[in-house]
C-alpha cells in the first residue's frame, strides 16, 4: 500500500517538475530572442499594419477580393499572433503601455472590418491603420537607441521596405476609392520616393553577399517597370497590377530582411 502511495506521489511530482521544465524552456526560449530579432518582429508589424488596411480597402473596391479576403485573415492572425508576443517578451514600461494602446486600436480595427464597407469606415480603417504603424515604429525606434544603431544602418533602411511597398497598395486603393485629400497623394509619392531611395542604399551596401545582391537586383528590375505606375495615382486604372507587383516586392523584401538579420545575429 505504501510502495503505490510512493509511486502515485513520484508521479505527481515527475508531472510538477516537467511542468515547471516546460515553462523554464518555454521562458528561456522568450528570453533568447535576440534585440536584432525582436526588431524584426516590430519593424514587420508596420508593413502587417499597412497590409491589412490595403487588403480591406481593396475588398470594398471589388478588386483580387478573393486574394484579399484570404490574405487581409492571414495578416490580422499574424499581427495578433505577434502582438501578443511583443506583449509576452518586452519588459519596459513606456513599450509596453504603447503596446496596450496598439491593442484598443487592434481592436477598433477589427470591429470596423466586420462591419459592412463604407468610405467613412474605409477612413477609419486608414487612421486606425496609421496610430499601429506609429506604435510598431516606436518599438523599432527604441530597440534601435538600444542597439546603437542609427537611421543610416543598413538593417533599418532594409526592414522598412517591407512597410513603404504596402503603404503604396494602400494609398493607390484609396485614392481610387474616392479618398482624395492631398494628404493621401503626397503620402503616396512620398512613400514611392522613399522607396527608391532605399532600394539604392541596399544596392550599394558593401557587404552584400551574392544572395543578397541577386534578389535585390529581381526587385530593382520590377521597380522600375512599376514605379510610374505608383507615381500616377490620379491617372488610376490598375489596381490589379498595384497590388500584385507590391506583394511581390514586400515578399522578396521579406527574404532580404531575413538576410540581413542572419547576417547581423
Amino acid at each position: 500500500m505504501n510502495c503505490k502511495i510512493a509511486i502515485k506521489k513520484s508521479g505527481i511530482v515527475f508531472i510538477f517538475l516537467f511542468i515547471l521544465s516546460s515553462f523554464s524552456l518555454a521562458k528561456e526560449k522568450i528570453n533568447s530572442i535576440s534585440n536584432i530579432e525582436l526588431m524584426n518582429i516590430a519593424a514587420k508589424q508596420r508593413m502587417l499594419s499597412q497590409r491589412i488596411a490595403k487588403d480591406y480597402l481593396y475588398i470594398g473596391k471589388k478588386v483580387a477580393t478573393s486574394k484579399a479576403h484570404k490574405q487581409l485573415k492571414k495578416s490580422l492572425e499574424e499581427f495578433s499572433a505577434t502582438h501578443e508576443k511583443l506583449l509576452k517578451t518586452i519588459q519596459d514600461p513606456d513599450i509596453k503601455n504603447l503596446l496596450e494602446f496598439v491593442s484598443l486600436s487592434l481592436e477598433d480595427l477589427k470591429n470596423t472590418i466586420n462591419k459592412k464597407f463604407t468610405i467613412d469606415n474605409a477612413q477609419l480603417v486608414l487612421d486606425l491603420s496609421e496610430s499601429m504603424l506609429e506604435g510598431n515604429q516606436y518599438i523599432v525606434n527604441t530597440l534601435k537607441k538600444t542597439m546603437k544603431l542609427t537611421d543610416s544602418d543598413i538593417i533599418t533602411t532594409v526592414g522598412k521596405q517591407r512597410m513603404l511597398s504596402q503603404r503604396i497598395a494602400k494609398y493607390y486603393i484609396a485614392y481610387q476609392l474616392g479618398i482624395k485629400d492631398k494628404n493621401s497623394v503626397t503620402s503616396m509619392r512620398d512613400t514611392v520616393k522613399e522607396f527608391s531611395d532605399n532600394l539604392n542604399i541596399l544596392r550599394k551596401n558593401s557587404s552584400n553577399t551574392l544572395e543578397i545582391n541577386t534578389k535585390l537586383t529581381k526587385i530593382t528590375k520590377l521597380w522600375k517597370i512599376v514605379n510610374k505606375f505608383y507615381n500616377n495615382i490620379e491617372k488610376g486604372g490598375l489596381p490589379l497590377i498595384v497590388f500584385n507587383t507590391t506583394d511581390n516586392i514586400t515578399k522578396e523584401m521579406d527574404e532580404v530582411t531575413n538576410m540581413f538579420v542572419n547576417i547581423k545575429k
